[in-house]
Formats: C-alpha cells, structure tokens, sequence
C-alpha cells in the first residue's frame, strides 16, 4: 500500500459516485481504502483492487459499542494489519439474532448484520421441498426493510416438467420484482443474472440451506468456486456447505456474495417492506370503507372481500397479518430503545449541572 490507489481501482470493487463524494466530504485517504471480502470472527480478508491481506479491527472499534464493527462487504480505512474505521454504509442487509423471531419482550432487538453496500439481493429458493412461499414473503419484506433491490432466483427447475407453474405463482406474489427460472444442471436461466454483476456492481445470495446458492455460485463463476452438498431426500434439508460470508469476484467484473442458510427469518428493523412485499394489499385497502381498517372484521372491508371472492389468498393475508403484529413490535422496541438512550443523556446532563452547581457554592 504504499503506491497510489486510483479511484477507478476501487470503483472496480464497487465504490460509486457515493462514496467518492463521501471521501472527499471527510477528506479520506483512498490510498487507505480497502474493501472487507470476508469476516472470520476477528480476522478480516481485506483488499484495495490489487492485493489481499488480512487485518483485524482496532481496539477503538473493537471496545466502542457505537462504532460499526466490520462485515463483509463494508469499505474500511486500514493502516497496515489493522482497521481504524468503517466507513458510512450505503445499506446494510440485517435480521433479527437468532432465537428472537416470535418474541415479544420490551427490549430492543439486537441485530445481525449480513452484509453492507449491496446492489442486489438474490432471494434463492429451490423448486423442491424448499419451496415456500410465505418464506418467500419474509425474505422479500427482510430486504425492503433494508433499502435494498431484491431479485428472485428460482433454482432447480429440472426437477419439474412444467417449473412454469412455480414462475408463474412467484410473479403472482411478488410484483414487479424480477423473476429468474434456473437450473444449474443444465444452465438454463442462469444467463439472466449475469447483468446483475457487471463490473462495480455487488449482489448477495440469501435462502435456506439446501436451496442451491452455492451452485448458482458456480455456475455464475464458471468454476467450482464454492463447496456443494446433496439435499437429503428424507427431510428435504440441505447441509451448511457455506459457513462464511465471502465477496467472490466474478468474470465480469463484479463481485457476489454467498450466504450460510437462513433458518429463521426474524426482523431487526421496520420499514416500507411489508407495503412493497404486499402492494396488491395495499391496492385493494383504497377501497376499504374505513381509512383505518384492519382487514379482520370491518364491514366494507375491500381486502376481505377479496378474499372471500378467491382474489387473495386468505394464507397471503394471514401472513401479513403475522408480520405486521412482529414488525410492530420491533417498531415499539426501537422507540422504547430510542427513549431510554434520551432519557440516559439528560440524566447525565442533570447530573453534570449539580456538579458544576455544587463545585460554585465551595
């Protein structure tokens, strides 16, 4: 690191008109700039465009609560081995910690962030037992929170003789949102998300184990790039092959992100996602006869209406139903979680006042 590192090296990598504005503003160093391409607990495979090394945070960020603590993805400011700072995330994909879904505790929800600075989430759900579609609405609602762009990858379609069926029940479901029929036996399919990883460009893979990321990895790559493993046909799970978050750079130009399987989708933080996962019901509550109507039991109910007529399924509005009830209660955490850090600070600003009050009596 001791030649210049020009921007267009880093925009390689994916850093945009955004964060050049940001460097500048801050007056950042680039030639300090490295971009996080794995988290293995504290060890980070770092790289600015023309090398790979490893680092570990700095004590700052390691014992300072309120600083960014690095994942994959982030753009960092390295001094040789070791990471003085994360820089400004342009979004950051993250869920509930694990064993929180359902609970309804007054804390807040700690988070787990997943991955930063991402243009496109490959949502992957495989044509076999791990087709489902209200996971499908959960891992949809998990990325719109997260401000980022989602795109479904349907894999395993040679397992079908019509896989047409699946494609047309996701469009259905998710509107407007791009929908890719794959298979990674035979390649069909997987040319579509090629254009999602041009040079600069980020994507990350998310889904249950089993559901054929690593695969569509490969086949992305052209290589065996990522360790694969057989579903069994018994339980229809598959195995952890993938154990860490890595950006692997691809033959574009761009760089894509595999995931361990996600067994339990629980949200960390509310949003837009449950308006854009579900905008047919938003749609129809226009009609409704009330503006606040909660589409259980008013008369004149438009959604429910829809549901009695066959348009919406009733398991789609259920579903809402159940994450609006657990996207409240995250949404009452933070704001509980806010008003306690508020309250923290004006009790030390008191305290600060009758110090300075008792030192002017003496």
């Amino acid at each position: 690191m001791t030649s210049h590192i020009s921007s267009e090296t880093l925009r390689q990598l994916g850093w945009s008109d955004h964060f050049q504005r940001l460097a500048k503003d801050q007056a950042i160093n680039t030639d300090q700039v490295a971009r996080v391409l794995s988290a293995h607990r504290d060890q980070f495979l770092v790289t600015d465009g023309r090398s790979e090394w490893l680092c570990t945070p700095s004590g700052k960020i390691r014992h300072h609560r309120q600083m960014d603590y690095p994942v994959t993805g982030d753009w960092v400011l390295v001094d040789k081995n070791a990471i003085r700072r994360v820089l400004p995330r342009k979004n950051t994909l993250c869920r509930g910690e694990a064993g929180s879904r359902g609970k309804q505790s007054g804390e807040a929800r700690r988070e787990q962030p997943i991955a930063a600075n991402v243009d496109t989430v490959f949502v992957v759900s495989g044509l076999d037992r791990d087709f489902n579609l209200r996971r499908m609405e959960r891992l949809l609602t998990l990325v719109y929170n997260c401000g980022m762009t989602p795109v479904i990858v349907l894999t395993k379609a040679d397992l079908h003789e019509s896989p047409e069926t699946f494609l047309d029940k996701v469009e259905g479901l998710a509107v407007g949102v791009p929908v890719a029929l794959t298979s990674t036996k035979d390649g069909s399919g997987v040319d579509q998300l090629h254009g999602y990883l041009d040079a600069g460009q980020t994507a990350c893979m998310i889904g249950s184990s089993g559901a054929g990321k690593s695969s569509l990895a490969n086949r992305l790559h052209g290589s065996d790039i990522q360790a694969t493993a057989a579903v069994s046909e018994r339980v229809g799970k598959g195995r952890h092959t993938t154990t860490s978050r890595d950006l692997i750079v691809m033959p574009r130009g761009g760089l894509l992100m595999d995931n361990p399987g996600i067994r339990e989708i629980a949200f960390s933080k509310s949003g837009d996602g449950l308006e854009a996962t579900f905008s047919d019901i938003r749609a129809l509550a226009e009609s409704c006869r009330f503006a606040d109507c909660s589409h259980r039991h008013e008369p004149g109910c438009a959604v429910l209406h829809a549901v009695d007529s066959g348009e919406l399924p009733p398991e789609r509005l259920a579903n809402y139903h159940k994450m609006q009830r657990e996207l409240g209660y995250v949404q009452a955490r933070s704001e509980k979680s806010a008003d306690s850090v508020e309250k923290e600070r004006w009790r030390d600003v008191a305290m600060e006042i009758k110090r300075m009050n008792r030192r002017k009596k003496r």
